[in-house]
């Protein structure tokens, strides 16, 4: 089974064994043995309904299939790489802070609500589901925000990567009357998260 590994905070190093990877097309920067590159198509490996899905809905997701026996490395932009164990559950991720996934891991599209109003990365969102590790991007170091029902959490839709858990989320406005004439705070739009479960965020706006 392939292992994802930390070369440093900005490399991943993946440990194939015989099997497939998937990982963004691209972000290999260097590699070692016998390994096969192959582009996943539209559908970043999800199958014809995710395709379909991300053809109707514009969410993209390039990924190429990496598979043999040796170590390949991945990056992108010198951006922090970190790791998501997933225990069946599942994540709903930016596609473009989605850097690898092992080959037991599904994805597909899901409705994201409005906040594409504000961020720019649409209405829809790539989910990452089963058990496995996810390789995700963060301009920074990510940080992990435990939601509760009793503490909800609100966050910059731009520097949003990801959530699991039993969560609900919703897109607030904060625009007034002091909006429109430069005196209101600033933030007009957030992210709202409520239930129970985790919200991963980079500490830079995209």
């Amino acid at each position: 089974m392939a292992q994802f590994r930390m070369n440093g905070s900005r490399v991943l190093e993946v440990h194939l064994a015989g099997d497939t990877v998937r990982a963004l097309t691209g972000s290999m920067v260097a590699y070692e043995g016998s390994v096969t590159f192959k582009h996943s198509g539209i559908s970043g490996g999800g199958g014809l309904k995710a395709a379909i899905k991300r053809k109707v809905t514009g969410e993209s997701l390039e990924l190429m299939e990496m598979t043999g026996n040796g170590i390949v490395y991945c990056a992108a932009n010198a951006t922090e790489v970190e790791l998501v164990e997933l225990q069946g559950d599942t994540l709903h991720v930016e596609s473009s802070s989605l850097l690898a996934l092992d080959g037991s891991l599904r994805t597909d599209v899901a409705f994201a609500g409005l906040r594409g109003a504000s961020s720019g990365q649409g209405l829809f969102t790539t989910t990452v589901t089963g058990m496995g590790t996810a390789a995700v991007l963060s301009d920074g170091p990510m940080i992990a925000l435990e939601v509760s029902p009793q503490f909800p959490l609100v966050v910059d839709p731009d520097c949003f990567i990801a959530h699991r858990g039993q969560l609900q989320q919703s897109f607030v406005t904060d625009i007034s009357w002091k909006t429109m004439i430069g005196e209101g705070s600033g933030e007009n739009y957030s992210l709202s998260f409520q239930g129970s479960g985790v919200v991963y965020i980079q500490p830079a706006e995209r």
